[in-house]
């Protein structure tokens, strides 16, 4: 019997034998359980863990899976997974078998969370975020197909939600953002954030990571090096989303003139300290307060960095040089941004159409 009664401190315990993962036999003890129950529950649990199977419920199977899984990824990569599973996926699954979990299960899951809304914006999840989330659901199935003998993955028998982009990319002209901006002047602190965001195009991440040392007056050159978030209350500060996102940003003059009035107003502001010490919460809900008074279309944060793209393009910059400055690749670009690009469609049915009569000629 592998649970067993502490008579001195009126508790349980668990005390077994097993197997590591090189077949070697070990032993295992863990005290402080109010019941037997409890203590046998954790042996078989303890394991299944080693062994692997999914007869493990998926909160365990979890467990294993980050211990394979979080050596591999950025520590805030791991963050934003945990919030996931933690908030979206356990609650529903945790309890549940790994090989009992349906494709009919996940489809009632998935038809759950196209009633949620977002506590920061009071609206539903957005289709991008819907797929982010199943696909933490399919990327630990997966894990068990391929390494624990789960015959199918249910999640994509299932099918996805959402869409890895939003059907349309919303932004604001020139005109829009202005009448914006003019209305959060009211509030001087998100006043020169949404300055930057719109006129630099960079990530609200990039800009809330953003310190005194990366703004440099002199050659008028900000630095994007590192991105920041807060996860359930922790803040952190890790490097940019790709490897095209550490970049160096030439900052319009009227925009540096701005920052340097700005960080006149922190007091005692120190090289390494963050610039715009707010929250991406904050910045929705101004956003939304300024956008209704401006009577200018709801759109989301994120939205700025479209809207400096499509001023640039309107600009007449390529996809090489737009990508440039945002941190993108061109074909990106290119591919995301082309339906903002008719001049250039014309242009194109125009060059080849010459090409079609200088044949006709011959």
């Amino acid at each position: 019997m592998p649970a067993y009664k502490d008579t001195k401190r009126g508790t349980w315990y668990a005390s077994f034998n097993y197997k590591d993962w090189q077949g070697k036999q070990k032993t295992a003890l863990k005290r402080g359980f109010a019941t037997k129950r409890e203590a046998v529950q954790y042996e078989t649990e303890f394991k299944q863990k080693k062994s692997g199977t999914t007869d493990m419920d998926l909160k365990a199977f979890y467990e294993v899976y980050k211990e394979d899984h979080y050596t591999r990824i950025r520590e805030s990569t791991a963050s934003m997974k945990d919030y996931i599973f933690e908030d979206k996926i356990l609650p529903y699954f945790g309890d549940m078998k790994v090989r009992d979990i349906s494709a009919r299960d996940i489809i009632k899951w998935q038809n759950e969370l196209l009633k949620k809304i977002d506590p920061n914006t009071g609206e539903k999840y957005s289709k991008s975020y819907l797929k982010t989330i199943h696909n933490q659901l399919s990327a630990i199935l997966n894990f068990a197909v391929r390494f624990y003998q789960l015959k199918e993955n249910p999640a994509k028998i299932a099918g996805n939600i959402g869409s890895e982009r939003d059907i349309e990319t919303e932004f604001w002209t020139l005109e829009e953002y202005r009448k914006f901006a003019n209305e959060a002047m009211k509030n001087p602190e998100y006043y020169y954030a949404f300055e930057t965001l719109y006129w630099m195009g960079i990530r609200e991440g990039e800009m809330l990571a953003l310190t005194k040392r990366d703004i440099d007056f002199t050659n008028k050159v900000m630095t994007i090096n590192k991105t920041y978030q807060k996860v359930r209350g922790v803040e952190m500060t890790g490097p940019t989303k790709t490897a095209k996102g550490s970049r160096k940003i030439a900052i319009p003059d009227n925009l540096l003139e701005e920052l340097k009035e700005y960080m006149e107003m922190i007091y005692d502001l120190k090289d390494t300290d963050r610039i715009f010490n707010m929250t991406k919460s904050g910045l929705y809900r101004e956003m939304a307060r300024a956008s209704k008074a401006a009577g200018v279309k709801k759109i989301r944060v994120h939205d700025i960095r479209h809207s400096h793209v499509s001023l640039l393009i309107n600009l007449g910059y390529s996809p090489v040089a737009i990508a440039e400055r945002v941190g993108h690749e061109s074909i990106y670009i290119t591919f995301r941004y082309a339906h903002m690009f008719p001049e250039l469609r014309n242009n194109m049915a125009e060059k080849l159409n010459g090409l079609m009569d200088e044949t006709g000629d011959e």
